[in-house]
């Protein structure tokens, strides 16, 4: 249908739109109420299951029970979703006894659902129900049954489920964090299952992962003369030298920056030793450290490479800004 085809109120619109957060609202506002004994029940249920929570839905209900799946999934709680319509054609048995099945149904009379109730009962599966259908099959097959029950549906005619999957998926969230809480799950744990995203790569990426190691590191003895300490740093690309001695024990650090604030003094450096211009004692970072201390440590004292040291303050690595940009953790 064209635009032009309809009526188009956009005052209506915006109401309509308004009306449907109200509605939503009040629909999980209604949960608060409602949350007692039975919610700790199913959330002991699922903190000592011994092998993961297998969520279960039909339609809306299926989309929504995706959705708690990762949730539990990225906080720390093993779990799954399994269709119910396959799951009676042979996928029922991914399903075991140590498993715990969360199913979730608006009516809790949901065909496929009801058709494998009895056959998880027997295997001895227990189940927690998210429904709105307190006296359905599926809350008296349930060991818990959570009431998602709203007053109606945001949707005009009180059939598309609207409010009803708002409640569901609110009352997931409820659960998958209480299961945290409990865990004593930390942003540590939510980092490893997360490797790919910003806070996994601030909290797992060490400084050992991201610097220049080898030949990469710009080095020279203290005895090397300023044109060979220049070439040095050009040919490593870092921006600094370290300088090291016999040992490879750090001595100082010339950067850049260095070299310009002595050129602006009118320094002749033609003549000079690598121990002349360098900055001794340099701030420098361990190998195990993360990579995000090394950003703080930069941002600290304003300095664009650091030179990362050993316990005996032999040099193994060096990394600058563009490093960690790379790797994302900048």
């Amino acid at each position: 249908m064209s635009l032009d085809a309809v009526k188009f109120d956009t005052g209506q619109v915006l109401e309509l739109a308004r009306k449907t957060f109200e509605i939503e609202a009040a629909a999980v506002q209604g949960l608060a109420g409602r949350v007692g004994p039975e919610f700790a029940e199913a959330v002991k249920l699922m903190l000592a299951c011994q092998g993961r929570v297998v969520v279960m839905g039909m339609g809306k209900s299926g989309h929504i029970g995706r959705k708690i799946a990762a949730t539990l999934a990225s906080t720390g709680t093993p779990a799954m979703f399994v269709h119910p319509a396959e799951a009676s054609h042979g996928d029922l048995g991914m399903i075991t006894g140590q498993d715990v099945v969360l199913a979730i149904s608006n009516s809790g009379e949901s065909e496929e659902l009801t058709s494998i109730l009895p056959v998880l009962s027997r295997q001895g599966v227990p189940m927690v129900a998210i429904t709105g259908g307190m006296q359905s099959a599926l809350a008296r097959h349930a060991r818990v049954a959570l009431d998602s029950s709203v007053a109606q549906e945001a949707c005009p005619l009180n059939l598309a489920p609207t409010a009803s999957t708002t409640a569901q998926l609110a009352l997931g969230d409820a659960l998958a964090v209480a299961l945290l809480e409990v865990r004593g799950f930390k942003e540590e744990d939510f980092a490893r299952s997360h490797p790919g995203g910003a806070l996994g790569r601030k909290l797992l990426t060490h400084v050992s992962d991201v610097m220049r190691s080898g030949d990469d590191v710009p080095k020279v003895p203290p005895g090397t003369g300023f044109s060979d300490l220049m070439r040095e740093m050009s040919s490593k690309g870092l921006g600094a030298s370290a300088v090291v001695d016999d040992a490879q024990r750090v001595l100082g650090i010339f950067t850049d920056g260095d070299l310009r604030r002595l050129l602006e003094k009118g320094v002749d450096l033609r003549s000079s030793k690598a121990v002349d211009v360098m900055h001794a004692n340099p701030r420098t970072v361990r190998p195990d450290a993360l990579a995000v201390e090394a950003v703080a440590l930069m941002e600290q004292y304003r300095i664009n490479s650091v030179l990362v040291v050993d316990e005996a303050g032999v040099l193994c690595g060096a990394l600058n800004t563009h490093d960690l940009m790379r790797a994302k953790v900048i």
